[in-house]
């Protein structure tokens, strides 16, 4: 074994190396407060920014900043990384921060500030700190007063920043396809979360409309439709919410109108609930009879936003839009007094038609022959669906959720009286509630069908 001793080294003893090293020290900081005390604050400064400006040339890593507010108006980039990076908390993220509003019925996520959360794309590595401090004076100082804000945590005066570190090679991935990854993530976490709003009619808001959550629990593979006609509208909504360019390509606002008409009793509200929960679109329940005039109308069908269902029940009920062409004598003076078919007509497919983007408009009826035919040619209504009587795959469907039954040797005599009866999902519905043992409550049916084909044969 080798071993090496400070004679060998030539090298002085350790109390001497220690000594010659607090010298230094205490030298360094003489110079630099003789520095302070004796060369002028500019030339210092100058030194400063010159070092800075060096660090920064040969750093590696470029920061991308993300202010909560642009101005006063809030900036919608925050807002979509803050949803975004919720979804990116590993267990390394020692603090977090919990949200639920009054209206929701769900808790998000996001990171505390000093925080820090790695993401990865495409390979790259990507960091985000979040980070605070004073909103700067308009005289260039900062503030010293400070307001606590009891509804965010925050100083009045405060303002939250995102701070994005990446190494700066990857400079046009992070700007061009990066953050627009971050902004369309976004979107789909808020859509995937969101909690359906039913809006009605609310002349005392500020908007004319009030809401409070949808929790109607209709699903597509709830609805006792022809199973045809489902798929058919399934398949349209899907085409219909993937069209976006080409909507803005062919020149045409960016909507579709559904007619659903038939019996009463068929599923027509269940199905735009179903509808609904499927799009995750917020339903806004127009009933005409509570509207004054048509600048009312004009004004709640502004206030619909968009990816929204405007649902108008019973058209043919809700006023008097049989006749479109109005008298002569105080036609004019009468315009504004009363809910018009042309003022409905207009924002269907007029020029008010282009204040939202996404929107569905579905009209309800139990009597299809009693409407304008101008409410209902293509642009307005562009597909009619036939809410039917109870079928026998209707009622298979319906045995299965409410008796979670497949089969029966009942459902033979249950297909042949349906073939020959007019009886609606919703009574059907009815008689299947009744009990829960199967056997039971399909001997109550075929008797109710029996009874009711004898009665519409008489």
């Amino acid at each position: 074994m080798v071993t090496f001793s400070y004679d060998t080294m030539n090298l002085p003893p350790p109390n001497t190396i220690i000594s010659t090293a607090a010298s230094l020290a205490a030298t360094a900081v003489l110079i630099g407060t003789l520095a302070t005390d004796f060369i002028p604050q500019p030339i210092q400064q100058f030194f400063s920014t010159q070092f800075t400006n060096l660090s920064k040339s040969l750093s590696s890593q470029l920061t991308v900043v993300v202010d909560e507010f642009n101005g006063l108006t809030p900036n919608h980039m925050f807002e979509a990384s803050n949803v975004y990076l919720g979804t990116k908390i590993s267990p390394l993220t020692r603090r977090i921060k919990a949200n639920k509003s009054n209206k929701e019925n769900y808790v998000s996520f996001c990171i505390d500030v000093a925080e820090e959360i790695v993401d990865y794309f495409e390979g790259v590595k990507i960091s985000w700190i979040l980070n605070s401090g004073l909103k700067q004076s308009v005289e260039g100082g900062f503030n010293k007063k400070k307001k606590r804000d009891s509804g965010s945590g925050l100083e009045k005066n405060e303002m939250r920043y995102f701070e994005i570190k990446f190494h700066k090679k990857y400079k046009d991935l992070v700007l061009s396809r990066y953050l627009r990854h971050v902004l369309i993530e976004a979107k789909n976490i808020k859509q995937s979360s969101k909690e359906i709003k039913l809006h009605t009619v609310d002349y005392n808001g500020t908007d004319y409309w009030s809401c409070i959550n949808l929790d109607h629990p209709a699903t597509f593979d709830k609805i006792a439709m022809d199973p045809e006609l489902k798929k058919g509208l399934i398949e349209d909504l899907d085409r219909f919410i993937s069209r976006r360019e080409y909507y803005r390509r062919v020149g045409k606002a960016w909507k579709r109108g559904y007619l659903l008409y038939g019996p009463p009793g068929t599923g027509k509200s269940s199905l735009v609930a179903a509808m609904a929960n499927y799009l995750k679109f917020d339903v806004y329940d127009l009933d005409l009879r509570e509207v004054m005039c048509n600048s009312d109308l004009r004004r709640l069908l502004i206030g619909t936003a968009s990816k929204s269902i405007l649902v108008i029940e019973d058209i043919d009920c809700s006023i008097d839009l049989q006749n479109r062409d109005a008298t002569e004598d105080g036609a004019k003076a009468a315009e504004d007094e009363k809910v018009s078919l042309s003022a409905l007509l207009n924002f269907i497919d007029g020029l008010w038609s282009t204040c939202g983007d996404e929107r569905i408009i579905v009209f309800t009826t139990n009597h299809k022959d009693r409407l304008d035919p101008a409410l209902l040619r293509p642009g307005r209504m562009d597909v009619q669906i036939y809410m039917s009587y109870c079928t026998f795959s209707g009622f298979k469907l319906l045995a299965a959720n409410y008796l979670e039954i497949h089969d029966h040797p009942l459902f033979d005599d249950i297909m042949k009286l349906l073939d020959n009866v007019n009886v609606t999902p919703a009574e059907v519905a009815g008689e299947l509630m009744k009990s829960d043992d199967s056997l039971s409550v399909l001997e109550r049916l075929v008797s109710f069908l029996t009874v009711r084909s004898e009665i519409q044969v008489l």
